[in-house]
């Protein structure tokens, strides 16, 4: 086996789209994560809530169902795969905390195949066709970032990805990488007016992190159309997922719409250059922020 390069290693991102069939979608997956194994990745990333269709297009308590604990059944298949591929695997799930406590959650499994940890997603959005609010409790276990067999990583969940102090935290906590693994798309309504927008929002943001931050930001969404809910429109879920590195350089990006194995090296040198040029975190003003704590500074 060659040995590992404790400078770089390679990530791996899957684009699918799910079906309203659990056996099926988790089948799939693994396949899939098998293929990016086979092509070089050494972590791998699933899209948000991997398993089902994106069931927060409605409020329905008995979606509840879906939840899963930690560990359980998507745990015990991930981990197995994690083990037989060398691979780490970032796992994100609907997660059954308690009776009543549910969270959207991401396991991190090492390529050994034990879990490291878990983070919660800690931004919960309230839209129409995006109800989460109904379903998650806010994430309690903070900001944190992993020590897999190749590197260390952070992730956050979609909402996430807006908030620029979701990203520093993580990256002060020495993670390499920033995953987000992603549930977003358009309304068809909106898309023709308002699509190129908002997803050109949507990569803009997450690549300002990885410039402020100098980390590479890897976002993994789903493609395809879900319509869960008989009298709304559904979501057109926009793919595109992509990797840009320290600079915010874009070094891979997927289609809207079809499946895909997204992959780019991490480079810690690369890293270390660009901060050395660019010592954003040297230079803050960490006594100068107390109130960034504050929901709104009133005058």
């Amino acid at each position: 086996m060659a040995e590992t390069n404790k400078n770089k290693f390679i990530i791996g991102l899957l684009q699918l789209a799910y079906s309203a069939n659990i056996g099926e979608n988790t089948k799939k997956t693994l396949s899939w994560v098998k293929k990016a194994a086979k092509q070089g990745a050494q972590v791998i990333c699933l899209p948000e809530l991997y398993r089902t269709q994106y069931f927060c297009q409605k409020e329905d308590s008995k979606l509840f169902d879906l939840a899963e604990t930690i560990p359980g059944p998507s745990t015990k298949v991930f981990q197995k795969a994690a083990k037989e591929n060398n691979v780490s695997i970032v796992l994100p799930l609907f997660e059954k905390r308690a009776p009543g406590v549910y969270h959207n959650s991401a396991v991190i499994i090492n390529a050994d195949g034990n879990m490291l940890g878990t983070y919660r997603k800690m931004h919960i959005p309230d839209d129409p066709g995006f109800y989460e609010k109904y379903y998650f409790a806010p994430g309690d276990l903070g900001f944190k970032s992993f020590e897999t067999k190749y590197g260390k990583i952070g992730t956050l969940i979609c909402w996430d990805q807006w908030y620029p102090e979701a990203a520093r935290l993580t990256a002060l906590k020495g993670a390499s990488v920033l995953f987000y693994p992603t549930a977003i798309g358009w309304h068809p309504a909106e898309k023709e007016r308002y699509g190129a927008a908002q997803k050109d929002s949507w990569i803009t943001i997450q690549r300002s992190h990885a410039i402020a931050n100098g980390v590479y930001v890897a976002s993994v969404n789903r493609t395809g159309f879900e319509k869960t809910v008989e009298n709304q429109d559904g979501i057109i879920f926009w793919g595109s997922s992509f990797i840009c590195d320290p600079q915010g350089v874009l070094i891979a990006q997927a289609s809207e719409d079809k499946e895909e194995i997204l992959m780019a090296d991490v480079d810690l040198n690369h890293i270390e250059t660009i901060r050395r040029n660019w010592p954003f975190l040297r230079d803050r003003r960490i006594d100068a922020y107390q109130e960034i704590t504050k929901r709104y500074l009133d005058e």
